[in-house]
């Protein structure tokens, strides 16, 4: 795994299209695996999100399916800890797939699209968070700004998402053999770059591959509510 190299600027420049959180895109994560036969509804549901402007929609593959017979082409242990993570926040002994958490908070069935579009829309109702964003890239590096309009009481935990757009798989074995799937949005590295107080403005100056997709959560420490959202396509 590629590390990634970071360093605080010494100042904060003026924002590039800075995305106040009133209009940030609510988080969709789901976790899913290729192993999963109730997995694909999920997987091309997050297709249709992933092409909302107001949905940011990443696919994280488990490896917990791996022992059927078939191992995930994208599947990573930290992908099954941030989903074990998830559960013990919210009180829950048991994962799932296909699980689709919203904003860092709610959790649903992949499949419950009712229940899944319900979530968003209450996400995107809720007030300002008085945070703003500004994400901008010049070759192989990408600068990150931030200021929020007061502190918060406890600090945020910037993570940066490599991700690939779309790829499409042949399952030969497992429980889904047979089958051609295509995925959206598939995480291959979720990193924490920095935390950050809020009393300050934050700017960072990130070593990025050049032209390769970036997401940027800021998220409360120990899976808490996602607060704020950056992306570069």
């Amino acid at each position: 795994m590629r590390h990634l190299i970071f360093g605080l600027l010494a100042g904060i420049a003026a924002f590039v299209t800075p995305l106040h959180a009133a209009d940030r895109p609510v988080v969709v994560e789901l976790f899913t695996s290729q192993g999963c036969p109730s997995c694909p509804p999920a997987d091309g549901f997050l297709e249709q999100l992933a092409a909302r402007d107001d949905v940011l929609a990443l696919s994280l593959h488990v490896d917990y399916w791996d022992y059927i017979g078939w191992e995930d082409t994208f599947a990573s242990p930290a992908h099954t800890a941030r989903q074990r993570g998830y559960a013990a926040a919210g009180g829950r002994k048991m994962v799932y797939t296909p699980q689709m958490v919203v904003n860092g908070t709610d959790h649903v069935v992949g499949t419950r699209y009712r229940d899944v579009t319900d979530l968003i829309d209450k996400h995107l109702a809720k007030p300002d968070t008085g945070l703003e964003v500004a994400l901008r890239r010049e070759g192989a590096r990408v600068y990150l700004e931030a200021r929020a309009a007061a502190p918060r009481e406890m600090p945020l935990v910037v993570q940066f998402a490599r991700y690939i757009p779309e790829e499409t798989v042949e399952i030969a074995r497992g429980e889904n053999a047979g089958r051609t799937i295509t995925y959206t949005n598939i995480v291959t590295e979720l990193v924490e770059v920095a935390t950050w107080d809020t009393r300050a403005p934050l700017a960072l100056d990130i070593a990025w591959p050049e032209g390769a997709p970036l997401a940027v959560l800021l998220q409360y420490p120990d899976f808490g509510t996602i607060e704020a959202v950056a992306q570069l396509r």
